[in-house]
């Protein structure tokens, strides 16, 4: 048998076996096509991945993505409510959408700004602008400390070219040109019949600043967030506030924050002044809010004067007190069945509309009925500084000032569930275990007082007289390291990124040589390290300012020899494809 029949005779048994190859196989062996083998290069190995995704994170475009990826992971933030900001929001939210709410905890999304993916992007924008930097703030020094380059060989394929004859003495041009450089601000080499100059390296440096300012501004975020503590407080004309963890109405902080490092201070409501715009359209509209105050650092430290207003916070130590918000606290006297005093005080009623329509409940836990038996009361009020009345909205305020305060309550008695230990909002009432006072028709007893009346409750259960109106305000202190910080490098990336934007880097050569009839040939050319209009202006004014001591020779004894564009009073401008590609190198 002969070979060719023999090889024959091997592949139709290899596609007609017991299976383990294929009849494509077959196929291929028959063909003439030549096989496709994978390279036999050597592998990248752990290091060279290592290496390739270091280039790839530090690049611009990975740093720019990262950046747009931490714009949109804000976005939630901005349209989910946050447990740190308003934790019932968030109960409210799950309670409204169950599982959409069970997706979103999942998620994170209710802790967006500490979440696991926020902070992933977050550190990895920050090691991006980082490996970013270093290199490129290692490659600038560099360059400072370089001379500019020499002239290129054919000057007249710059974007910007002009030249001329003189009758002034070579080197006597080119120590002019060096003058005029230096005035001028550009680094100057000097180099074998010709001079170098290069300027604009601000525009590298303004880039650099815009990303360490960059850097500076994450450093402060973080520092503020992990470090921060904010809470609030709502304090009655004449009341006080000592800068402590059980005084605060509500407190949050950051991760890492420690409330022993609160600020000692404290400080009290002197009062409060508010003014609104009386007639016209713009009527109640607010135009002066100020709470007067009396305040003390440490201790026992002095107590000095101070004006908290909107946008003018106190500053104590590292903490801000600011003003947000303010309203009307009707004082009240409530005797129980016995004729003993039950319960005096101001009364916070909360701001329900512009107009300072509010509610509230007033809370009498000390009393006793007729009998003498102990019990509970409660007074679910509405109050209006400016009493008015129709059939949609009932009793409102069309007025924020006190021109006619009127006080509407109904009173309840029962158990207040405050023995439970469960947490309850102080400004609402939980009426399962509470029962109406009722009139003698069997409807909800409901009364309107107005200072200096009082109410009497059925069966002698006792009485509430409406003594006057206090003024109360709500702060807020807050403590936010690296706000300082933040605030410089947001200046710093202005004035960086300004400076990348409008700075621009040019290189400039002056050539001076004698030619064969004597006179001596200047050529000048410019470079920019992007595209300008402006480049060829900018050499006009050079060449023309060293044409004062180098002047024109006589155009009509210009020699054939001089080099292409000789003779012309102005630089031109050159194509793109005129442009020499190697000057940048």
């Amino acid at each position: 048998m002969s070979e060719t029949e023999t090889r024959t005779s091997e592949v139709a048994a290899t596609a007609t076996g017991d299976g383990d190859t294929d009849e494509s196989a077959a196929q291929a062996q028959l063909g003439t096509a030549p096989v496709e083998e994978p390279p036999s290069g050597p592998a990248i190995g752990l290091v060279g991945w290592l290496r390739w995704f270091w280039r790839q994170l530090t690049s611009m475009r990975v740093a720019l993505l990262l950046l747009l990826l931490l714009s949109l992971a804000s976005v939630p933030g901005s349209l989910i409510p946050q447990r740190d900001a308003s934790a019932n929001r968030v109960a409210q939210f799950m309670k409204d959408n169950p599982t959409l709410g069970e997706v979103y905890d999942r998620l994170q999304l209710f802790e967006v700004y500490s979440s696991v993916w926020f902070s992933a992007i977050y550190l990895l924008l920050f090691v991006s602008l980082i490996g970013c930097i270093v290199p490129r703030t290692w490659q600038f020094a560099g360059q400072l400390r370089a001379r500019p380059p020499k002239a290129p060989a054919r000057l007249g394929r710059m974007p910007a070219y002009t030249t001329w004859r003189t009758d002034a003495a070579p080197k006597d041009v080119l120590a002019d040109a060096n003058k005029l450089l230096r005035g001028r601000r550009f680094r100057v080499s000097d180099g074998e019949g010709s001079v170098a100059a290069e300027k604009g390296y601000l525009r590298e440096a303004g880039n650099l600043v815009f990303h360490l300012a960059l850097i500076v501004m994450l450093i402060a975020f973080a520092t503020g967030q992990l470090w921060r503590v904010e809470g609030g407080k709502l304090v009655v004309k004449g009341d006080s506030f000592t800068n402590v963890l059980p005084s605060y109405d509500d407190i949050k902080s950051g991760s890492l924050f420690d409330y022993g490092d609160l600020d000692s201070f404290g400080f009290t409501l002197d009062d409060f002044h508010s003014a609104f715009e009386p007639t016209g359209p713009q009527r109640g509209t607010p135009r002066e809010f100020s709470a007067k105050v009396t305040y003390w650092e440490g201790a026992d430290g002095p107590e000095k004067k101070a004006s908290i207003e909107v946008n003018r916070p106190l500053t104590v130590g590292d903490s801000k007190v600011y003003l947000l918000g303010h309203g009307y606290a009707p004082v009240v006297t409530v005797r129980d069945g016995q004729g003993d005093i039950a319960f005096r005080g101001p009364v916070p009623f909360l701001p329900q509309d512009a107009n300072i329509t509010s509610q509230g409940v007033v809370k009498v836990t000390d009393y006793r009925d007729a009998k003498g038996k102990k019990d509970q009361l409660a007074f679910v009020g509405i109050f209006t500084p400016t009493f008015g009345l129709d059939e949609v909205r009932g009793p409102h305020s069309t007025f924020p000032d006190l021109n006619y305060p009127a006080l509407f309550l109904s009173p309840y008695r029962g158990d207040l569930g405050m023995e439970t230990g469960l947490p309850q909002n102080v400004y609402q009432l939980n009426d399962k275990a509470m029962e109406p006072f009722t009139t003698k028709d069997g409807d909800i007893l409901r009364e309107s007082l107005r200072p200096g009346e009082t109410m009497k409750l059925p069966g002698g259960a006792g009485t509430l007289k409406f003594e006057r109106v206090e003024r109360w305000a709500t702060f807020q202190i807050s403590k936010k390291p690296g706000t300082t910080w933040a605030l410089v490098g947001a200046i710093a990336a202005v004035v960086g990124l300004a400076g990348s934007l409008f700075l621009q880097r040019r290189r400039v050569w002056v050539r001076a040589r004698t030619d064969e009839d004597g006179r001596t040939v200047v050529e000048m050319a410019a470079l920019g390290r992007s595209e300008s209009a402006k480049l060829p202006g900018e050499l006009g004014a050079l060449a023309e300012q060293l044409r004062t001591t180098a002047p024109l020779a006589d155009p009509c004894e210009a020699d054939d020899d001089v080099p292409a564009g000789s003779g012309d009073t102005g630089p031109k401008r050159k194509n793109d494809s005129d442009t020499h590609e190697g000057v940048e190198k």
